[in-house]
């Protein structure tokens, strides 16, 4: 199935069915890891070597319960790997019971992505095996401060917790050519407001819709998801054709977007919402960022005044005074891009990251007695 690993990721989602932030950085951090693998589920299952290098296993998903997806191939798939090091993304329940059935007690990296927020009364039930696993974690990783200070779950475990940022590299975007550029251009115009990413719920794209609605500068919405049908009646309801559904987008049209916006909005009004990998392609991009206070780390990427504008949470007037200052200073606009640019140099490349990760891991290997 893998070859001699070293290091195996698990995650109930991963490229190239599944294209969010949070697969973005796994693929980053493990295509900088020698003998690294990933395994996951996936609708149609796999075995491949994306990019060419990066061992990818994904066994048949059956079906998912409250975003829990859920195959029982991944349990033999676990258990036949030879990694010496576990590293699961954190929440999933289904793979805290894989690793309790097949993990076979090897070393364990868990990085807590967010605290279970909508889910409440699967939350109690699921809570005795969430703490077992985070209990048997041998490091556990915050993807920020702002969210190891402010998640009740992390606070029990603060002994054994690492922050390390996500990030992104900017080798891995490709250039965009001038076709796709004067294409887009041509649909979208240009200094409109972009949103990029999965339209979920905790997105909170009701609330920038509403504070878009009839503006004089264009939103356009790029990706898909399960709130797409409900936003796009809501635009239909508010008769806002500035409002522009863009679809799933590749990663070339992605960075031509992000060349034509005047400013990257991320209205995300949920604790679901614990990083934002859109922001860090916003700042990589030199552009000024629009984000709400919700005590996780997207208020760690966007320093309000300095990078962009940090609103309060689900409050579309908010949105609409910030949006309404960048297009109506441009000026203002570029500086918060240049300062951006530099808070992306100084903080979030895939090769920080990426460094860190390897370090924790030799850390745990040797803690383990796990060496070669």
């Amino acid at each position: 199935m893998f070859p001699e690993l070293q290091i195996l990721h698990c995650y109930r989602t991963f490229y190239p069915e599944s294209q969010g932030g949070l697969e973005q950085v796994i693929l980053e951090v493990a295509q900088k890891t020698d003998k690294c693998g990933v395994l996951t589920l996936a609708d149609t299952p796999a075995n491949l070597n994306l990019n060419g290098r990066l061992p990818v296993v994904a066994k048949k998903r059956w079906f998912s319960i409250a975003s829990c997806c859920i195959g029982p191939g991944f349990f033999g798939a676990l258990y036949r790997s030879k990694a010496k090091l576990l590293h699961f993304h954190f929440p999933w329940p289904f793979g805290d019971l894989a690793y309790f059935v097949a993990g076979k007690s090897r070393p364990l990296v868990v990085t807590y992505h967010s605290d279970i927020v909508r889910q409440r009364l699967l939350g109690a039930i699921y809570r005795p095996l969430m703490r077992w696993f985070l209990a048997r974690a041998d490091r556990i990783v915050a993807t920020s401060y702002n969210y190891l200070e402010s998640s009740p779950v992390l606070a029990a475990y603060k002994d054994k917790v690492k922050v390390i940022p996500l990030a992104v590299s900017e080798d891995g975007y490709p250039e965009s050519s001038d076709k796709t550029m004067k294409g887009l251009e041509l649909q979208f115009g240009r200094d409109f407001m972009l949103f990029v990413g999965v339209l979920r719920y905790y997105k909170g794209l009701e609330f920038l819709i509403r504070a878009a609605a009839n503006q004089p500068y264009r939103v356009v919405i790029a990706g898909k998801g399960p709130e797409a049908s409900r936003l796009k009646s809501l635009v239909d309801k508010l008769g806002a054709s500035n409002i522009c559904f863009a679809g799933f987008v590749s990663d070339e049209e992605k960075v031509a977007l992000m060349k034509l916006c005047r400013a990257v909005v991320f209205p995300s009004h949920l604790r679901s919402e614990a990083f934002g990998v859109t922001l860090i392609e916003g700042l990589m991009n030199s552009k000024p960022l629009i984000s709400c206070e919700i005590g996780t780390g997207t208020s760690f990427v966007n320093q309000d005044g300095v990078t962009g504008h940090v609103v309060r949470p689900a409050d579309h007037l908010a949105l609409r005074e910030a949006m309404d200052d960048l297009w109506s200073d441009a000026v203002k606009a570029e500086e918060m891009g240049r300062a951006g640019r530099s808070r992306y140099e100084r903080l979030f490349t895939a090769d920080k990251m990426a460094e860190a990760y390897h370090q924790l891991y030799r850390e745990v290997l040797l803690e383990r007695g796990v060496v070669d």
